[in-house]
């Protein structure tokens, strides 16, 4: 890689860190480009260079934050597995532990403080994970079990495997253990097994 592109990467690299670090402790309305570029150690002007608005900045984030969650773990390639229920199953082990994530709770804090007021946050988070995740599974759902549409059972689905992380959210519980996860996603195959008539 040449330097330039180095310098360019760097830069990138600074202003996200710095940017996903506000965006969590300060919010996305508490958290200006202004605050974005001193911590970055650049200029106002670099982050404009990279990132038209804070809203293309905030999708930068998590986009880099989904990345490198995929990096470690990515459910969605369960789903390739030739097993039916043990993809199923392997898949929402990885969705569960995905959303019990330090980063994935910090992100949803964010949404529900902020996203009633600022509506484009939360659109920019669908647009990363959530519809991506949906998609994948109604593609699963039709070259597996033939089903052209299974929007509610995929809902019912990760419904079922959110469930855990309410408490989980607000602090009234600590992480459950990957027993109770590996528990609640067999549990969970089974319930949309049964709702799709298999």
């Amino acid at each position: 890689m040449k330097k330039i592109e180095q310098n360019k990467k760097q830069k990138i690299d600074s202003i996200q860190k710095a940017a996903r670090k506000l965006f969590q402790s300060n919010g996305f309305i508490g958290t200006s480009m202004d605050k974005i570029a001193d911590q970055a150690g650049v200029t106002k002007q670099t982050v404009y260079r990279y990132f038209e608005s804070k809203e293309v900045l905030f999708k930068s984030t998590l986009e880099a934050q989904r990345l490198e969650a995929e990096a470690n773990n990515d459910f969605l390639e369960a789903l390739d597995l030739e097993d039916a229920t043990k993809a199923l199953e392997t898949f929402a082990i990885g969705f569960i532990k995905r959303h019990l994530s330090k980063a994935h709770l910090a992100n949803i804090r964010l949404l529900v403080s902020e996203g009633p007021m600022v509506p484009e946050i939360t659109r920019a988070f669908y647009a990363v994970g959530p519809s991506r995740t949906k998609t994948r599974l109604a593609r699963f759902f039709k070259d597996r079990f033939k089903i052209d549409d299974a929007k509610f059972e995929i809902d019912a689905f990760l419904g079922i495997l959110l469930s855990m992380r309410m408490t989980v959210l607000t602090g009234l519980n600590a992480p459950p253990s990957p027993e109770r996860i590996r528990q609640h996603s067999t549990k969970a195959v089974k319930a949309v097994l049964k709702l799709l008539d298999l």
